[in-house]
């Protein structure tokens, strides 16, 4: 089964717009939605309710959050909750290496792979 994900708020602009134009091809299409997008996931989601969100869904949360978001996952894990785990782009990761990295572990890993953790990429 390949994950599924979800874009944290501040990452609706250039990576959402690659995913859209990477999915156009039909090759390892990349289930993605964005914080916004489902009516019960609206912009201005707090971290804990995304947390929740993530976890009952089970999509895995991109972001580049390095402020709250580790300490808001430390609470919702300490908390005996579970995450489908936590992917964190490094700022100096390229779109191309972002896409990869996602296609790659969509289809190349299973998702008890990520559960409960935080992966960097690329």
């Amino acid at each position: 089964m390949a994950l599924r994900y979800v874009l944290d708020e501040q990452l609706r602009g250039p990576l959402w717009r690659a995913i859209q134009r990477h999915n156009s091809s039909g090759v390892y299409p990349l289930d993605v939605v964005r914080v916004g997008d489902a009516a019960d996931l609206p912009l201005g989601t707090g971290d804990p309710a995304l947390l929740l969100w993530t976890e009952r869904e089970q999509r895995i949360l991109v972001t580049h959050d390095l402020d709250t978001m580790p300490t808001h996952l430390a609470d919702h894990l300490a908390a005996g909750r579970h995450s489908p785990g936590v992917f964190t782009i490094r700022s100096h990761s390229t779109l191309p290496q972002i896409l990869i990295f996602l296609r790659d572990a969509a289809y190349a890993s299973e998702p008890a792979e990520w559960q409960d953790r935080v992966q960097f990429i690329p």
